[in-house]
């Protein structure tokens, strides 16, 4: 991600979550391990790890 990003959300990358299949955007937190990201959310890690698939 640029230091010169004004508020373009629709530039930024997404991905699908595994568990819901709800599109994620990129996040600032997300940025050093963006390719690692599998979920949207603590609460779809808890359920991914209750249902085995």
């Amino acid at each position: 991600m640029s230091k010169d990003f004004k508020g373009n959300k629709q530039a930024l990358p997404s991905k699908i979550c595994v568990v819901c299949q709800r599109t994620m955007t990129w996040r600032r937190a997300w940025a050093k391990n963006w390719d690692e990201v599998k979920y949207c959310s603590d609460a779809c890690r808890k359920n991914a790890k209750k249902s085995p698939s």
